[in-house]
């Protein structure tokens, strides 16, 4: 699958170089930041910034520790070290306001209840004082519009992601954290999906998701790789996804070869 034709520009202005060992500087103000991140267990002391207007991949082996970073980075699992948004500690912002600032995706998207596509999309808004404002939008940019009112629990797996990521998308939050939103997907979703973070980046904010498809990681802006529970690296992706990283990291060796390539119309 080729993703370099709808989400391959150039990266943001003004982003840094890497620091000796793959680390990125800090910001003066960074999207996200998080500093000595530790879940017992799960996640070890990880430090990293990402800047506005970036498309970050979270890459790394399975149990590696990506889902509990990104629940650390939203602010759902409490854990010692700093989380700051846009420069402010995660602490000493208001409830309402963590909704309006960043929106969150989980891996498995599960509903226990019949609500209709629309109700749960439109809980995107909630924060905002459930004005609705995009919720229409939101549907239509990920092809829910004909589902509107159907129970979400009649849904197949990549059609109740989908209704996640239109949530995400109605926040209309500048932090975008997303857990493993391609992996239920076709291969045009995945593509619209791609789109959909690119334009948000353009737009200023900052997308993190997770992903296991590392020729989808190679087209973003930067890459962060987690091994067990540590941050092995983070940079741009030609620098951070070599044959040693891959050998170390995932147990696999790479090269390049022809393949099918995939592309919207």
């Amino acid at each position: 699958m080729d993703v370099r034709r709808p989400i391959g520009v150039p990266a943001p202005a003004g982003e840094p170089a890497p620091e000796d060992g793959g680390k990125v500087a800090a910001f003066p103000q960074s999207a996200l930041a998080l500093r000595g991140a530790t879940v017992p267990g799960r996640l070890a002391d990880v430090t990293l910034d990402l800047p506005p207007g970036s498309l970050v991949g979270l890459v790394g082996p399975n149990g590696a520790g990506k889902s509990t970073l990104l629940q650390v980075a939203a602010g759902l699992l409490p854990a010692p070290g700093a989380v700051r948004w846009a420069g402010r500690e995660l602490g000493e912002i208001a409830p309402l306001e963590r909704g309006r600032g960043a929106a969150w995706v989980p891996q498995e998207a599960r509903f226990e209840f019949g609500f209709s596509v629309r109700s749960v999309v439109a809980q995107g808004r909630f924060a905002h004082g459930d004005d609705e404002i995009g919720v229409d939008a939101a549907l239509a940019r990920f092809d829910l519009a004909l589902l509107a009112q159907r129970p979400v629990n009649r849904l197949s797996g990549g059609e109740r992601q989908r209704v996640l990521l239109a949530r995400a998308l109605a926040t209309a939050a500048p932090l975008q954290l997303w857990d493993e939103p391609l992996a239920p997907l076709d291969p045009r979703h995945v593509l619209e999906v791609l789109m959909l973070a690119r334009e948000l980046t353009r737009a200023g904010s900052t997308v993190l998701m997770s992903l296991h498809d590392l020729r989808v990681a190679s087209c973003l802006d930067l890459v962060a790789v987690l091994h067990d529970g540590r941050l092995r690296a983070m940079g741009k992706p030609d620098e951070v996804l070599t044959p040693n990283l891959f050998s170390q990291v995932f147990g696999v060796c790479a090269r390049t070869a022809p393949g099918l390539l995939l592309e919207l119309p």
